[in-house]
């Protein structure tokens, strides 16, 4: 194997044949080139299908509300539908054990200096639970909690990109924030993977924005979170008989889809993990075939090549070449050639869905790649293929009688 006559032997044969060389790499080259392309493209579609609740917890349900579409009871159509607090309050008795977290929220928009910065953000004011429900990270000082709806104090908590923004040299914590003229303590600073539009959020205790935005109990929308033990069926159960109640508790007709609608997203997780799952299974099919393909290419190309070479064999063994040794020759240069185009393909895949990315996002196909391990072994795959291949046919090529191979047709 490490004879240094067998190795200037076997590269002086692939110089000599490059056409010979350049199909059997081809071959290889082009099936792991297809290989990373399409499984990278499969990966995207299942990482932007991943990414869809990346910011909020897989058992969130959300509470929204409108204008009813239907008379009932005696009310009129056009009617507002207000929550409030003790809604949140009445979820609460109603289903305590199948409630994990609970927040309510408002929404506003306000314009935030500091200094000579300022820019405009959406603020959110929350409950405590809503770090959870949101999967807000804090990197820095704290989350509203409980003191702060208690006391309505004027504290937020700011996302990166607002730090980054507005406290150019300075670091926010402790430091007095302007929203709409009033001033806010800066408690803490938050990083979220939902993306730049989460981290451009600022968080308000609600109690605080409910005394100085209206001075009222009102609240624009509820989000909750289910008990994680509840399965599939249960959580839609709960979502259904949630709406139930709340249309119930507002006089809205069961059959009136816009006054008050909850969102479960047990329900889209499921599609989601369906989506993925059939993707998953698509990646496998992909993989395969290009395997497969990729396997019957190199397996005909080494039988064309052994009997290409049988004049050579008769040559070889009429100079008193032993059969392993002409066995040796032919598979170790079909690995190298194997090899290298292995490695030549998957940097044209990797380079190719490297151009292409920018134009994947626009199909909402989110970082398109495939693990270089994988590729690994699925180049070592065909290596093992084209040796077994070539192995058969070599075999018995160099058992013949040289007068027989020199006669070879």
């Amino acid at each position: 194997m490490f004879d240094i006559d067998l190795w200037r032997e076997i590269f002086q044969s692939i110089n000599k044949n490059r056409t010979r060389s350049l199909l059997s790499g081809f071959t290889v080259a082009f099936a792991i080139l297809l290989f990373v392309i399409l499984f990278g493209i499969a990966n995207g579609l299942k990482n932007t299908f991943a990414e869809a609740f990346v910011d909020d917890a897989t058992n969130s349900i959300f509470v929204y509300t409108g204008f009813t579409t239907k008379a009932h009871k005696g009310l009129q159509a056009g009617r507002k539908i207000q929550l409030k607090n003790e809604d949140q309050d009445f979820i609460l008795d109603e289903y305590g054990n199948k409630v994990q977290y609970i927040t309510s929220r408002i929404y506003k928009n306000v314009s935030a200096s500091f200094k000579n910065e300022q820019n405009n953000y959406q603020l959110r004011a929350v409950n405590p639970d809503h770090q959870f429900l949101e999967k807000t990270n804090v990197v820095t000082g704290r989350y509203i909690n409980q003191s702060d709806i208690i006391n309505k104090t004027k504290v937020v908590v700011i996302g990166r990109l607002v730090d980054e923004d507005l406290f150019l040299k300075t670091t926010p914590l402790g430091k007095y924030i302007n929203l709409n003229g009033i001033q806010y303590k800066v408690v803490g600073i938050f990083e979220d993977d939902g993306g730049d539009n989460e981290e451009r959020m600022i968080y308000m205790p609600l109690t605080t924005a409910q005394q100085i935005y209206g001075n009222n109990d009102y609240v624009d929308q509820i989000n909750l979170t289910y008990n994680p033990e509840l399965d599939f069926d249960q959580a839609l159960g709960f979502s259904r008989s949630l709406t139930e109640k709340l249309k119930d508790r507002f006089s809205v007709s069961p059959i009136d889809q816009r006054a008050i609608r909850v969102r479960n997203l047990a329900n889209e997780s499921q599609q989601v993990n369906q989506m993925t799952g059939a993707l998953g299974v698509i990646i496998v099919i992909i993989g395969f075939g290009t395997l497969i393909a990729g396997v019957v290419g190199i397996s005909n190309i080494m039988i064309f090549i052994v009997k290409e070479r049988t004049k050579e064999i008769g040559v070889r063994k009429a100079l008193g070449a032993s059969p392993k040794s002409i066995v040796s020759l032919i598979l170790i240069e079909s690995i190298i050639i194997t090899t290298i185009a292995g490695y030549i393909g998957l940097l044209l895949g990797v380079g190719v869905l490297e151009l292409v990315t920018p134009v994947l996002k626009e199909y909402f196909i989110k970082d398109p790649g495939v693990s270089t391990t994988l590729v690994i072994s699925a180049t070592i795959t065909l290596i093992i293929a084209g040796t077994i291949a070539g192995y058969l046919p070599a075999k018995k090529a160099s058992q013949i009688k040289p007068i027989v191979a020199l006669r070879d047709d």
